[in-house]
């Protein structure tokens, strides 16, 4: 069995779609147990690095024939606008309230990160990269590399904060027995942005597109606020 991993991992051709293979098999799975810890994505990504580990494959190798599922990262998200413009008749009167949660939302993300960073006792660097962590995975990438992080963590960072939302969030908010359909969009999309805004999709219509919309508004409002935040900091040290 090691050895068929190995020689598939071995050619490019084969990586993405194995991992399309596994991905819709943990799909399956999730819906046949419906628990938060079974979701595609975290049994996708366990079962790829326990494959890379035990064929001995090497990421780079692996990466260089899944770049596809890269490059649709982008495309995924621009897509769920066309679920944002069936929704949009929920949004009117609503405008002001939402953008002013996700200005909040994008700002407590940064000092948060920032915070837990340097309390911990990690450098700069570390904190850079963790201070993206509430965008979806491209726009973070970017944001770490022009403000001196390191992209890789940041991705990292991106994708365990996605995973932590999406499996708390569904039973928090019937803890907090929260029931509006927006509110729970904008938590799930403005915390866990991609893999949040998946758990959206499936609660409902409503739910995944105001998840979109806040991917991408928590998007543009983290880029404007990660240089004020480096600039207002520098004033005081």
């Amino acid at each position: 069995m090691i050895n068929l991993i190995t020689l598939l991992l071995s050619k490019p051709i084969y990586c993405l779609p194995l991992t399309i293979g596994i991905y819709f098999l943990s799909l399956l799975l999730y819906r046949k147990v419906r628990i938060g810890l079974f979701h595609p994505l975290i049994v996708t990504i366990g079962l790829i690095i326990l494959m890379l580990y035990l064929s001995g494959t090497s990421y780079e190798d692996y990466k260089e024939g899944s770049q596809l599922i890269d490059f649709l990262l982008g495309p995924s998200v621009v897509s769920l606008g066309y679920i944002l413009y069936e929704q949009s008749k929920y949004l009117r009167g609503r405008v002001v309230s939402i953008m002013f949660s996700l200005f909040v939302g994008s700002l407590i993300g940064i000092l948060s990160a920032v915070g837990l960073a340097y309390a911990l006792g990690a450098g700069a660097p570390i904190a850079h990269s963790m201070e993206s962590r509430s965008v979806t995975t491209p726009i973070a990438i970017a944001l770490s590399e022009q403000s001196g992080g390191i992209p890789a963590l940041t991705a990292v960072v991106v994708v365990i904060s996605g995973i932590i939302g999406g499996v708390i969030g569904p039973p928090l908010f019937k803890w907090l027995r929260i029931e509006s359909s927006i509110a729970k969009g904008l938590a799930l999309g403005a915390a866990a942005h991609g893999v949040g805004t998946s758990v959206a999709i499936q609660m409902g219509a409503l739910e995944g597109a105001i998840g979109g919309l806040a991917i991408g508004i928590m998007g543009v409002f983290t880029s404007i606020l990660i240089p004020i935040v480096h600039y207002v900091a520098q004033l005081f040290v």
